[in-house]
């Protein structure tokens, strides 16, 4: 019984060195040569002194005016849809998960009485301007840290234009879109006071 199980065994580490030495020997026969080069150019990140690509994109950015301009209200529709499940759309529509957004242009920040707002919202402010709809649409908890509003935001300008058009729309009389060379009001930087000639008598205060 030992003989026979010694023979096996001899048989399998036979056939394991045939094969260990055909491998050898056909490396012999056939060595390939490794590519020194390869078949096709991978794409390779821009250089930091050209900007890359974050420059090219911002080298194509149109000015948000510009972009409401030819914006499309019926996209704007199609795009708000999925926050239909948190705000209404409908003239006299009821607060939900987020306030009713009909008429919002131009209008109040936190105006919705009885909506709980949060306090990051009460303290901003201002109007819902074309510019500030803007800004927090395309990122709400980076526009007003502390803000309930769980969207994550629309990165794409063209489509935040549509989305903007279309709440514009809803309104009994929609705001007038901004002239496509005005600027937004943040950027506007007050201009210096122009300085008296000289030797000239410097201008009385108003009282």
């Amino acid at each position: 019984m030992n003989m026979e199980i010694n023979k096996m065994a001899g048989a399998l580490l036979g056939s394991l060195l045939g094969v260990m030495a055909l491998g050898m020997f056909s490396n012999v026969l056939y060595a390939p040569d490794p590519m020194k080069k390869a078949g096709y150019d991978l794409p390779g990140a821009a250089p930091e002194g050209h900007g890359g690509a974050a420059a090219a994109a911002a080298s194509s950015a149109e000015p948000f005016p510009v972009l409401l301009a030819k914006a499309d209200p019926k996209k704007g529709e199609a795009l708000a849809k999925p926050c239909t499940a948190c705000h209404d759309f409908s003239k006299g529509g009821a607060a939900k998960v987020g306030p009713p957004l009909y008429g919002v242009v131009n209008r109040a920040k936190g105006h919705i009485a009885g909506f709980a707002y949060s306090d990051a919202m009460k303290a901003k402010g201002g109007d819902w301007s074309f510019d500030e709809l803007n800004k927090f649409i395309a990122n709400p908890k980076a526009d007003i840290p502390g803000t309930k509003m769980a969207y994550a935001g629309e990165k794409d300008d063209a489509k935040r234009a549509d989305i903007v058009a279309y709440l514009n729309s809803l309104a009994d009389s929609p705001a007038p879109l901004p002239k496509a060379d005005a600027k937004p009001a943040d950027a506007a930087k007050p201009a210096e006071a122009a300085k008296p000639a000289e030797g000239a008598a410097p201008a009385a205060p108003h009282k």
